[in-house]
């Protein structure tokens, strides 16, 4: 793709109406990325993209029309944006995405797309308000935008059903939960085919914190281990670090110490390779209290029938 075009009508757009690169960028980004950005070095993002276009008083389809950008190109840049901030758990930041785009055609005259937005409300709703009967209001409203119990279900669909489980853990409703991960396990059945693999990551894992809620330990592993398989297989990396902490909780749980450690081991240094520091901190404070355990448990014991000297 042709960036500078971009770039250039920018440019042009910004000088008509009298604005300098400064006075652009304010709100938005930084000059320096309108530089570039006008030189053609880099694409703007779909979100700085849509709030520039406002800014320069034209629709944001006014960029689409020169031939260069599908429009498809727009909302999948945004929906890669609100993926990679959900991986990082970066909440406030996905709710200013989803405020942004809420004004946007692309997103209000198209159903598909505006459920990609109440989705993530939901998500935020839940994480950040902790405002569960908001949210679940508003992922059914995402999820009535395009079900249809005569259609395979979509895997956004399986996504946001993900999500409605993961509400119910959090109120302790683990019968609903687990019943709405089987609905997307049957649903998984019929796809063979994912594009997003992380869905049955997500479907693995979340079933696993169910199970273990239940005291169905073992039955939790072995979910977690068809999720370690399953990531092995497709050769990523997404939500490896959770699966083995929670086998080694569910270890822990069974008091099998010893056997968790190295699976702590495993999520401490997958975490530290992703730069999340707060949960490798908190890995490696649950070992050394295992060490402590171990320890204290291994501690010598006289035989019954022996005599101290």
């Amino acid at each position: 793709m042709d960036y500078s075009v971009i770039g250039t009508k920018i440019k042009e757009l910004r000088k008509v109406v009298g604005l300098t690169q400064g006075e652009l960028a304010d709100g938005i980004c930084t000059q320096a990325l309108i530089s570039r950005i006008e030189k053609g070095d880099i694409y703007p993002s779909a979100t700085s993209l849509y709030q520039i276009s406002k800014k320069l008083g034209v629709d944001v389809n006014y960029f689409f029309e020169i031939g260069m950008t599908p429009r498809l190109d727009y909302v999948k840049e945004v929906e890669r944006q609100l993926k990679k901030l959900r991986v990082k758990l970066k909440y406030d930041e996905i709710i200013e995405i989803v405020k942004t785009e809420e004004k946007n055609p692309l997103f209000l005259k198209d159903e598909t797309n505006l459920q990609l937005l109440y989705w993530h409300k939901g998500i935020y709703m839940i994480e950040v308000k902790k405002d569960r009967e908001t949210a679940l209001q508003i992922l059914e409203e995402a999820l009535s935008l395009t079900l249809d119990i005569k259609k395979a279900m979509s895997e956004r669909e399986m996504n946001i059903l993900i999500s409605m489980g993961i509400l119910e853990f959090g109120r302790n409703n683990y019968e609903k939960a687990l019943e709405i991960y089987h609905k997307v396990n049957d649903a998984l059945k019929y796809n063979d085919q994912l594009i997003d693999k992380s869905i049955k990551t997500r479907l693995l894992y979340n079933t696993a914190r169910v199970l273990t809620r239940l005291g169905k330990y073992q039955e939790s592993i072995e979910y977690c281990e068809e999720g370690i398989r399953w990531i092995i297989e497709e050769e990523t990396l997404y939500g490896f670090a959770q699966l083995n902490y929670h086998i080694g909780y569910n270890l822990e749980l069974q008091e099998r110490y010893k056997e968790a450690l190295p699976y702590l081991d495993k999520a401490a240094m997958l975490f530290d390779i992703q730069f999340n520091q707060k949960l490798t901190a908190f890995i490696l404070e649950k070992k050394e209290e295992l060490i402590q355990k171990l320890e204290k448990n291994s501690t010598f014991t006289p035989i019954k029938g022996s005599t101290k000297r």
